[in-house]
């Protein structure tokens, strides 16, 4: 596992989009398109609004989620509002490049088993993803592995339905899709992400995050992120 450490979020932001921007140019010159995963929350915004501003083969693009809240379509909360508004609202996403995952359903367990026939149309079976991009939360999660939850030992299925977490139950990518990618790109923004992101560096498997493979893997982050690494971690 790499890491690159930059001073600020803004600057790691527009670091990881110009990463993304190379896998996916490399990416539709050798295969024909890109396949991009990409988490929730508010940290990738700024990532995404540069990756939004580089002139790329747009139509070769699709976009994946990696995991999604169990909320009404146009809540604040459900990461499809941002990505749709970001991405395809205020960028050059064609809608239909945009594959959400089918959180409306009522039945979590067949909105996963759906959400994977769509991963295996698009990515073979079993599915290969370009670049996922992944966050990290401060009590050690990504995606929405979450500490304790039964998902943590799904072996067979590439999406699942977690518990309710936050006050939602959502579906997520499991292990074994994600170190299935060709890339996995961290992003990890934030004070408060210190001492999760110094588990992940050290390989500690008792957080979620620290079960994401390693190689093929770059973190970037910004220095507040950092501020607990010792000095060996950033050579």
């Amino acid at each position: 596992m790499q890491i690159c450490i930059l001073p600020d979020s803004g600057t790691a932001a527009r670091h990881a989009a110009a990463m993304i921007a190379a896998r996916a140019q490399a990416a539709v010159g050798q295969r024909g398109r890109f396949l991009l995963a990409l988490s929730g929350g508010r940290s990738p915004w700024d990532m995404l609004r540069c990756l939004t501003a580089t002139p790329l083969p747009w139509p070769h693009l699709h976009v994946l989620q990696v995991d999604e809240r169990q909320v009404p379509a146009g809540h604040p909360q459900r990461n499809l509002t941002h990505l749709t508004r970001l991405l395809v609202t205020a960028g050059p996403l064609p809608v239909q490049n945009l594959h959400p995952m089918p959180v409306d359903l009522p039945d979590l367990d067949q909105a996963a088993a759906q959400y994977a026939a769509t991963l295996h149309a698009l990515a073979g079976q079993p599915p290969v993803v370009d670049l996922i991009h992944l966050g990290l939360g401060a009590d050690g999660h990504t995606a929405s592995l979450l500490p304790g939850d039964p998902v943590l030992e799904m072996e067979t299925l590439d999406v699942a339905a977690t518990g309710s977490y936050q006050g939602h139950r959502r579906l997520t990518l499991t292990f074994p899709l994600i170190n299935r990618a060709r890339f996995i790109l961290w992003l990890v923004i934030g004070a408060d992400k210190a001492q999760a992101l110094a588990r992940l560096l050290a390989g500690d498997p008792a957080q979620p995050a620290g079960r994401i493979r390693r190689h093929n893997a770059l973190v970037v982050a910004d220095e507040a992120a950092a501020s607990l690494l010792p000095p060996t971690a950033r050579d």
